[in-house]
């Protein structure tokens, strides 16, 4: 992992209140989140032991409850 070069916001206290990150940091921290979300949902997916179906047959069914 690199390291982050991140700048601290504080307030008149001096408590740091926000943190400001590089732009392309942040963008592949969202990627990441984004598929460690999908790791996370095929593992429950999978532990849930319900039968599989076609992904064709999961979006129509998905679709049919907008």
């Amino acid at each position: 992992m690199t390291k982050l070069k991140e700048k601290y916001l504080v307030d008149d206290k001096g408590d740091r209140i926000g943190v400001i990150i590089d732009i392309q940091r942040y963008q592949k921290i969202l990627e990441e989140l984004e598929e460690l979300e999908a790791i996370r949902a095929y593992d429950l997916a999978k532990a849930s032991g319900d039968k599989a179906i076609p992904f064709e047959e999961a979006v129509k069914e998905i679709e049919s409850k907008r």
